[in-house]
């Protein structure tokens, strides 16, 4: 089987765990490493063996590249992931795909119209434990699912950089809020919801001294289900999140996994507190960027521009909440 050629736009942090889970993927492979200093580029090829090196241009410009990662600051999003889709390029891009909903519609619209795959790279999505997850929700076996609550905050180091500054929509929303409010997205839609329904019914947070929210909490609808998130880039939160239904209450206690490891377990507990053993549930372990990566590729060999583990509408609906959530806060 002949590998796919992956390219990685940007050299930070992300996409240095992004290479190196590139490794474990089974249907592609680093081949080339493109920054907007070309030296950066250089660097960072060199540390994970890519073959090809340039600027954002060079990259997309090659005929040997089949997919595009992009893992760059949240403003630059939606004008590499347009020119990577008008090269012909696959494209897995960071989330948030865009700042708005009028970026996420340019970005999706692309695709289509490109007639290629485009995957917001929500890592926790893909895997064993994630498609269990869905499997039992689709299934009915919480019954009614009506509640979520779910966090997504850590404390930064310091008040410098990229998350602090307002120019590059900084902030935690949209870096870390992203998660649960897809979370209650996917959830919502897995039960059986209408996710175009989704609407935020109360905000709250705190608009920090640099300008950007540095915490903040909503509430979010979605039919007749209710979502209770959390986030926040100055205090480490919570990685669990409960998910109630009429029949049974679906615990995780790591629901976000990490980036070189997936979720691995969660137990149903019943409505009389009951814990049966068949229902801890356990998952395989698998390189969470490795396997969001492969079903970009599998998308790509199938003529699909959609994965089933973050689907269109749900990037769409999660678009609108983020948006919304942080236009109450201003």
């Amino acid at each position: 089987m002949t590998h796919a050629r992956w390219g990685i736009l940007g050299t930070g942090g992300i996409s240095t765990n992004f290479a190196e889970g590139l490794r474990d993927a089974e249907l592609g492979r680093l081949h080339a490493v493109g920054a907007r200093d070309e030296s950066s580029a250089e660097e960072f090829g060199a540390r994970h063996g890519a073959d090809v090196v340039g600027t954002y241009r060079d990259i997309l410009a090659r005929d040997d590249v089949d997919a595009v990662y992009i893992g760059t600051v949240h403003t630059t999003h939606v004008e590499l992931v347009i020119a990577a889709l008008e090269a012909g390029k696959a494209v897995l891009c960071e989330k948030p795909l865009g700042i708005d909903v009028a970026e996420t519609d340019a970005a999706l619209a692309a695709a289509a119209a490109a007639g290629l795959p485009l995957v917001e790279a929500f890592k926790y999505r893909f895997g064993p434990f994630p498609d269990r997850m869905r499997a039992l929700i689709e299934a009915g076996e919480l019954g009614a699912v009506t509640r979520l609550e779910s966090a997504m905050g850590f404390a930064a180091p310091e008040r410098t950089g990229r998350l602090f500054d307002p120019a590059v929509a900084g902030g935690a929303i949209l870096d870390a809020g992203c998660y649960p409010v897809s979370l209650a997205v996917g959830v919502a839609a897995w039960a059986g919801e209408d996710v175009a329904s989704a609407r935020i019914v109360s905000a709250d947070g705190v608009i920090g001294p640099t300008g950007v929210d540095d915490e903040a909490s909503a509430v979010i609808e979605i039919g007749g289900f209710t979502a209770h998130v959390r986030t926040a880039i100055v205090e480490q939160l919570p990685r669990v999140a409960t998910i109630t239904g009429s029949t049974g209450v679906l615990e995780i206690p790591n629901v976000w996994g990490s980036r070189s490891e997936s979720t691995e377990g969660a137990v149903v507990r019943r409505p009389d507190g009951s814990v049966r053993r068949e229902e801890q549930i356990e998952a395989a372990v698998v390189q969470p960027m490795a396997a969001e990566a492969d079903a970009v590729i599998a998308a790509l060999r199938d003529g699909r521009t959609e994965v089933a583990e973050m689907p269109w509408a749900q990037t769409r609906a999660t678009a609108r909440l983020l948006a919304d959530w942080r236009a109450a806060l201003a």
